[in-house]
């Protein structure tokens, strides 16, 4: 496929791929992206913890890691009994663990040394030999008495999965500081003028075209004060969000060197969260999670996952559907779902989030503060969410349907037919039991 069949490209700062404000701004709600409401599962699987960014083991080149019939997946959790809000600051790591891609069990924390106050996400490599890696986010000074929000880029090795009886994931796990941001190619901490500082979320990739090993994350393009970027309006300066990325000469996947920006989004965006990549039909899909607070005065958009497309991993990256909108939430649903993470499988793009906020329409989730604590309680999910199927063709992508609740096929597993596919056989889905658009929940 070409560069004129995916559509035309801008370059970002320094003349690396940018996603620009004339792109954001077409970003709208439509039948392809908008996800059908969600509502509680019939019983909560692992009740004793809130759960939200959760990545699972993959391989090198980004396919699900089946471990002796085992999916296996890492979430930030805290204790359910804590208010919401509040779990950022305790964000613990745990293992969860299925054999059917339906049903999960806890196999507890990862970790009893992680470095930091508090862990948040990053992802996790099955590697050739068996050996599992786990890359994660360190938030704050494991040292300082107070609460602090330093950001460092961790990877641990020497973890391992014994299935000999049920299922066990161990270490001894060695944590190793994997990059420092420069200062030129990404922001530090001391340069920030933004209201949010991100140097974070690893995500690991070795590409199947190349056989080189890289190193996405979260980051911010250094913008100096004075400078004539976005005209030199020093409002929109603060909105420099970028996707970064590393690259392991060896394919060592401790051992990594900072290379230019993926992408960036001065101008437009804070906060492109959790960049990683699908590689599907030759094409790089990348996809990042974004908050609509952190688009630039002048640009609206929803808390929602977005995503670029190139022919190469260090190509010139389109936004999809032009705006680069994907999926997001219902109107009168805006917060119900977040921190998507997109995976092939069958043929299509299969997209897994975490159940936020449910009844709850307002404009902004500072609002739920104001709501008393056992409402605050009952309204957030803190659990997976249902999985989305996207039908992806070229720069364009559509929602086709839903599976329930922390259903993450096997490999192999087939799908069942949409909605759509039965009408289009002359049949008719069952009330409550359809792919898209029924309660969600049942498959």
């Amino acid at each position: 496929m070409t560069n004129e069949a995916l559509g035309e490209s801008r370059p970002g700062t320094r003349g690396r791929a940018g996603w620009t404000r004339e792109q954001a701004s077409r970003i709208a709600r439509t039948d392809d992206t908008v996800a059908p409401i969600v509502y509680p599962p019939e019983t909560e699987q692992i009740p004793e913890v809130h759960i939200w960014d959760t990545w699972f083991l993959r391989n090198r080149d980004g396919t699900l890691a089946t471990v002796d019939g085992y999916r296996v997946c890492f979430s930030l959790t805290a204790p359910s009994d804590l208010l919401p809000g509040k779990r950022h600051d305790v964000a613990t790591i745990r293992c969860f663990y299925s054999d059917d891609g339906r049903n999960w069990h806890n196999a507890g924390p990862v970790f009893e040394d992680a470095l930091g106050q508090r862990q948040w996400a990053g992802s996790a490599l099955y590697d050739d030999d068996g050996s599992v890696y786990l890359f994660y986010t360190a938030a704050g000074e494991e040292r300082a008495e107070d609460l602090t929000y330093t950001q460092r880029i961790v990877g641990a090795g020497g973890g391992s999965i014994d299935t000999t009886d049920g299922f066990e994931l161990s270490g001894p796990w060695t944590h190793h500081e994997l990059l420092q941001p420069d200062g030129e190619r990404y922001e530090r901490e001391d340069q920030s003028r933004g209201m949010i500082y991100t140097f974070r979320d690893p995500w690991f990739f070795e590409d199947p075209e190349t056989g080189e090993t890289w190193l996405l994350f979260e980051a911010n393009t250094p913008v100096l004060e004075g400078s004539d970027i976005c005209g030199g309006d020093d409002a929109l300066q603060e909105f420099n969000g970028s996707v970064g990325i590393a690259r392991s000469p060896t394919g060592d996947p401790l051992a990594w060197g900072l290379e230019d920006p993926l992408l960036d989004a001065v101008g437009v965006n804070q906060e492109l969260e959790r960049p990683h990549i699908v590689y599907q039909d030759g094409l790089y899909y990348l996809f990042i999670s974004s908050h609509l607070h952190t688009f630039a005065p002048g640009l609206e958009g929803f808390d929602a996952l977005y995503g670029f497309v190139a022919e190469e991993l260090r190509g010139e990256y389109v936004p999809l559907n032009e705006s680069g909108l994907v999926a997001t939430n219902p109107e009168n649903a805006p917060f119900q779902s977040y921190s998507w993470m997109a995976f092939p499988h069958d043929g299509e793009v299969l997209v897994q989030s975490f159940f936020n906020y449910y009844d709850f329409d307002g404009e902004t989730l500072d609002e739920i503060a104001h709501l008393s604590e056992s409402e605050q309680m009952r309204r957030f999910g803190g659990s997976l969410g249902p999985t989305l199927r996207l039908d992806v063709e070229g720069s364009r992508t559509r929602i086709i349907g839903t599976l329930g609740h922390w259903h993450i096929p096997l490999d192999g597993e087939g799908l069942p037919p949409t909605d759509r596919e039965l009408i289009r056989r002359g049949q008719r889905a069952d009330a409550g039991t359809g792919s898209y658009g029924a309660r969600t929940g049942s498959e």
